[in-house]
């Protein structure tokens, strides 16, 4: 059960997170930068890899953008988080 050395599983969850990660930026004024940022910021070299190894096929349009940019190695600045009151208003809690 591997591919390109890597546990076929395993890389189904990544497409999967990258796919839900997308989901839930529907809404973000720049979806995109984002989520490489996203990606750029928290993922390990071995999980940036092993998507890129597997290639972006199973990934929603915003996926593979986001991968296409780090794969030409933009990096785009720090986008505010997704919980920012500035952005996305506050629950008063």
């Amino acid at each position: 059960m591997s591919e390109g050395g890597y546990h076929v599983d395993t890389t189904a969850k990544l497409v999967r997170m990258v796919n839900q990660i997308e989901a839930n930026l529907r809404h973000d004024k720049d979806p995109v930068a984002t989520l490489a940022d996203h990606i750029h910021a928290f993922w390990t070299e071995a999980m940036k890899k092993q998507v890129f190894d597997h290639g972006t096929h199973e990934l929603g349009p915003v996926g593979a953008a986001a991968f296409a940019q780090l794969a030409r190695g933009i990096h785009p600045a720090h986008q505010v988080a997704a919980t920012d009151p500035k952005d996305h208003g506050a629950d008063g809690g």
